[in-house]
């Protein structure tokens, strides 16, 4: 498919003072810096930080979700992101693991379910088969 092609939405990003940029998408405004270290303020955190919360978030909404629609109660349901470096390039992710903590006394009959249920999950999805990704001057 063309950037051409299909429906488009459009996030609109603002450039600010240093490293920190913001990103409106609708009503929302999300800002980014980048660590002391890394020339930011460490104000807010890093875009990559952002990519890899929404991975761990979305999942956590796939396991709510689950839960809820079999009204099993979530106290004590939580999800992790496990996030292994590749030691030979610097910065580079080389696996990542979502960790399902399940409520006390959850069914072991839905252990699968939930798995598939978060497997589900719009972030991962789009790793697992990536969009096609264009760059473009306006």
């Amino acid at each position: 498919m063309s950037p051409e092609e299909g429906p488009v939405e459009r996030l609109v990003v603002e450039i600010e003072d240093g490293v920190r940029i913001a990103t409106r998408i609708g009503a929302h405004r999300i800002v980014t810096d980048q660590p002391l270290a890394g020339g930011g303020g460490d104000t807010a955190p890093a875009p990559f930080d952002l990519f890899l919360a929404s991975l761990a978030t979305c999942a956590g909404l796939y396991a709510a979700r689950f839960c809820d629609a079999r009204q099993i109660p979530r106290e004590g349901l939580g999800v992790e992101l496990e996030v292994r470096r590749d030691p030979e390039v610097r910065g580079r992710v080389a696996a990542l693991t979502l960790l399902l903590r399940l409520p006390e006394g959850f069914p072991a009959r839905y252990h699968e379910a939930i798995t598939r249920a978060v497997d589900q999950c719009a972030v991962k999805r789009h790793l697992v088969t990536p969009p096609e990704l264009h760059t473009r001057l306006l």
